[in-house]
């Protein structure tokens, strides 16, 4: 049995009214929870104070961070909650940048603590597709972590190890729920099965 954490960072916010991204966080915490895991979450957007978040996320094996993707990116009080819970954790998943005068091998990015634990991102877009995956359309091919580069790089700096990611896509335009919800659960049951 693993202990996952799922930040739910939903906002409702212009015409977005979290209806997805929370129905997700729903389907994750009944998917894992069936499989025999134990599950927390926190809303974000309803407040959380850093120091407990810290205990929490010491608490899990695994992180998944559910947003909309708004401006190519995470929702502002994803960034915060990270700026904020992650400055809390130094000692408890970072020890500092890594480098030492002392030794030069040690190098900028080697000071995270996280080694037992990794994280997934899950993120619902308006854009579809082919946006992400055709080299002549917007993300030139280059796909949703590579989008999504900072959000890795700063789990990379605490050690934790990368899961495969999951979308939405087309979620604005063309909102496909039924079918979200099956793939979401079918990558679910992949990537966490005992």
């Amino acid at each position: 049995m693993a202990k996952i954490y799922i930040l739910n960072g939903a906002k409702k916010f212009g015409n977005s009214f979290r209806r997805l991204n929370d129905t997700l966080c729903e389907l994750a915490k009944e998917t894992l929870s069936q499989m025999g895991h134990e599950v927390k979450e926190v809303v974000i957007d309803k407040g959380y104070d850093a120091q407990q978040e810290v205990q929490n996320i010491a608490w899990a094996d695994y992180l998944i961070y559910q947003f909309p993707a708004w401006w190519m990116g995470e929702p502002w009080i994803v960034k915060k909650y990270i700026d904020e819970v992650y400055l809390a954790a130094h000692g408890v998943l970072f020890s500092g940048d890594g480098r030492s005068r002392e030794d030069l091998s040690k190098k900028y990015g080697s000071g995270g603590l996280a080694h037992n634990k990794a994280y997934m991102l899950c993120s619902t877009w308006n854009a579809p597709l082919e946006a992400f995956e055709d080299k002549n359309q917007f993300f030139e091919g280059k796909g949703v972590d590579y989008t999504l580069t900072h959000l890795h790089k700063a789990h990379e700096f605490l050690a934790m190890q990368k899961l495969p990611s999951f979308m939405c896509n087309d979620v604005v335009k063309n909102p496909q729920i039924d079918a979200y919800k099956k793939a979401y659960k079918e990558h679910l049951q992949k990537v966490f099965k005992k």
